[in-house]
């Protein structure tokens, strides 16, 4: 029997595999996909993230990037050095992830990849995980599936509070591409477009976080990658839902929590999710490492601090989606095209900055834009 069974070998689960592992706790990692496994994402990181580990993450990084480009409907652009921080890591997930377990693995704990759970049951004072190779046991649970995961359904979190979002991405390879990231607004309704270079190509991609009317993802997608003279007929795309924070809720239940995608740790504004499955994968590890030594409230504690540290800032950052997307051509205009506006975003992401400390002046501005007079 293990101490803690983490399902799901992402950002979130690979974060909370080693720092439990790194604490002396036996850690089982099972992963439905063989690694390394291919995940759509366009793969920017914050160099942040480093500060919760104790190892190099270079051999996972395929490109350092200080250079964002901004184009409304494909012009108006704005390009912007970022110079308050530092250069956004561009990963390739099946490389990221696996080099992550890896490192947990190398503090002594367990991957079965290539297996998928197919049910949960608790046992007395144990989780059992069922699977095609026989139950495995555990005194608690990570789930870190992500969104299409069954984790949280048998957990019974039937009706997690999330928004739902939808993103298409392509995989292009690219010799001697741009270096620079790559954001559009205005060719899609309710979100944006974005191309994320890497060492040996393209990440190019559209995210819609807002709902609203269909639209032809395909079409857009295809437009925008020939402006790159890249020929989509020749990529693989995916396309995948995506679980935006909604507000407060409970993570945790019976000797078991959500972290990742599967808690739907997704920024509401930006759809970013690897900073923040790493912090709630670190955040899991400590509750679960506290529960074992004695804690009983450990595992509402996480919720607590998920809530208040994650949560509070994603009300913000709600707010100005909600504004942002409706009036994506305001937005742009006097949001995107101020000179700070980049650094300040950047400066969100890597958690120099919070929401709260610029979402006030950011929504009087756009709302300026709206109301005359104002």
């Amino acid at each position: 029997m293990y101490d803690c069974i983490v399902v799901g070998a992402g950002p979130a689960g690979g974060s909370a595999a080693y720092h439990l592992a790194k604490r002396g706790r036996s850690v089982l990692v099972i992963e439905k996909e063989a690694l390394p496994r291919y995940k759509p994402c366009g793969g920017g990181v914050s160099p942040q993230v480093a500060q919760w580990f104790d190892f190099d993450f270079s051999p996972a990084v395929s490109l350092k990037v200080n250079e964002i480009r901004y184009t409304w409907k494909m012009g108006d652009p704005v390009e912007a050095i970022l110079e308050n921080v530092e250069p956004i890591w561009m990963v390739r997930r099946d490389v990221f992830d696996h080099f992550l377990i890896q490192q947990a693995q190398q503090q002594g704990a367990e991957l079965k990849d290539g297996l998928a759970a197919t049910g949960i049951e608790f046992q007395d004072d144990r989780w059992q995980v069922n699977t095609a190779n026989g139950a495995l046991s555990a005194r608690y649970l990570i789930a870190a599936d992500g969104t299409k995961g069954p984790m949280a359904n048998w957990l019974g979190f039937k009706a997690r509070k999330r928004r739902l979002a939808g993103a298409l991405e392509a995989e292009a390879l690219v010799q001697n591409g741009s270096q620079m990231i790559h954001f559009d607004f205005g060719m899609v309704k309710n979100g944006y477009i974005w191309n994320f270079p890497k060492a040996e190509g393209y990440s190019i991609g559209i995210g819609t976080f807002r709902g609203g009317e269909p639209q032809d993802f395909k079409k857009i997608l295809t437009e925008y990658a020939n402006s790159f003279n890249v020929t989509l007929g020749s990529c693989k795309q995916y396309g995948h839902p995506i679980s935006l924070w909604d507000g407060e809720q409970t993570l945790h239940t019976q000797n078991a929590i959500l972290a990742g995608e599967a808690a739907c740790i997704v920024d509401p504004f930006t759809a970013e999710g690897i900073w923040s499955s790493i912090f709630s994968g670190v955040k899991a590890a400590e509750a679960i490492d506290q529960a074992l030594s004695g804690n009983s409230n450990a595992l509402e504690q996480y919720s607590e601090i998920l809530n208040k540290e994650w949560g509070e800032e994603m009300m913000w950052a709600q707010r100005l989606a909600q504004v942002f997307y409706r009036v994506p051509g305001v937005g742009y205009k006097l949001g995107i095209k101020r000179p700070s506006a980049t650094d300040r975003m950047a400066q969100i992401l890597s958690g120099q900055l919070r929401y709260s400390d610029v979402a006030n002046r950011a929504l009087k501005r756009l709302s300026s834009g709206l109301i005359p007079g104002m």
